[in-house]
Parts: C-alpha cells; structure tokens; sequence
C-alpha cells in the first residue's frame, strides 16, 4: 500500500472510530425504547461497526471496533461497562464476519446486523454471568434477544441506506470487494447508477 493510500486508510479508520464513539456517548442520554427489557439500547454505534465490516479488511475493521470501545471507556465508561461492552461487542463483531463468509445470495446486511444485535447480548450476559459466578442471569436472554433482533435491524437497514447511498462508502466497498475477489453486497440497481 503507498504512502498517499495508508494515509487515507489511517483517517477513514479514525474518522469511523470518532463517529463511533460520539454515537456511542450520545446513545447514553437516549432513553431505552424497549420497555420490555429494561437496560437494552439500540446499539446505534454498531452501525459503525457494520460499516467497517463492509468497508475494510479484517485488520483495519477490528481497529475500529478497539479503538471504540476504548475511548469509549475512557471518555465515560467504568471497568464493568467496558467489560460487558467489550465481551457482547467482539462476540457480534466476530459472528458478523464468520456469518459475511455465506456471502449476499445467502443472507443480507441487514440480516447480519440482527445477528450481530443477539450475539452482542449473548457477549454480555455471558460476561455478566461469569462475573456473577452464576448461570441464572441468563435467564434474561430470551428478553434480550428480542430487543437485539430489533435492534439489529434498525442497525441494519441504517447500514444498507448508508453503504448504498453514500459514495465514499461505495468507493471503500468496491475496493474492498475487489481486492478480496468478493460479490458486492450494494444493491445491484445502485451499482448500474454509478
């Protein structure tokens, strides 16, 4: 990679990292729109990460989910927010990339968003579990796990608008796409507009 592209690789991922962090920060004085499950949140900053899995290479999208997840820490979280955030975000992270390898004839962005949303509370809970030395808390997952379907749809449609609508987006996609010797996952109508 030359210079002029490492460099523009390096301000896209800390500009994707930033917004992930503001969303993130911002998502705290939102009240939760699942009455159903007290403390679930829509997650919107996963949004982020969906855009980094369908714009970067492995090393560059994992910098980005590190790098949100520490500011975000140190910006205003505790010791335990960043653990049951770390477990629940790198567990979605994770399943979003395995579940991406089907491919877009098999399942969608946004599909892969919903996933990512149950996993990202299987993380926690999980977390939550250990930390509490006790398998009981897991009993709240079946609540969760609905909140994160909806939640990792909202996600999800969010990132399909924004991977086919915004150019740069597009751009990053392509590449990516391309040096991976993928099939694109933008809409083929959007494709035949560029």
């Amino acid at each position: 990679m030359s210079r002029k592209n490492n460099n523009r690789m390096m301000v896209y991922i800390a500009t994707l990292a930033a917004q992930a962090v503001i969303i993130s920060l911002l998502e705290r004085f939102i009240p939760s729109p699942f009455a159903f499950a007290p403390g679930a949140k829509l997650g919107l900053s996963n949004l982020i990460s969906v855009i980094a899995i369908f714009t970067l290479p492995f090393r560059y999208s994992l910098q980005v989910v590190l790098l949100k997840f520490v500011l975000t820490a140190l910006l205003g979280g505790t010791l335990s927010t960043f653990i049951y955030s770390f477990s629940g975000g790198m567990l979605s992270y994770f399943m979003m990339l395995l579940v991406k390898q089907l491919g877009p004839k098999r399942v969608s962005i946004i599909g892969i968003s919903i996933l990512g949303g149950v996993m990202h509370n299987v993380g926690q809970l999980s977390a939550a579990a250990l930390m509490a030395q006790s398998w009981s808390v897991l009993n709240y997952l079946p609540v969760l796990s609905i909140s994160g379907m909806l939640a990792g749809f909202a996600v999800g449609i969010g990132g399909n608008y924004l991977l086919n609508r915004i150019s740069v987006l597009r751009v990053y996609h392509t590449e990516l796409t391309v040096s991976d010797n993928q099939a694109s996952w933008l809409n083929p109508i959007e494709e035949t507009e560029k």
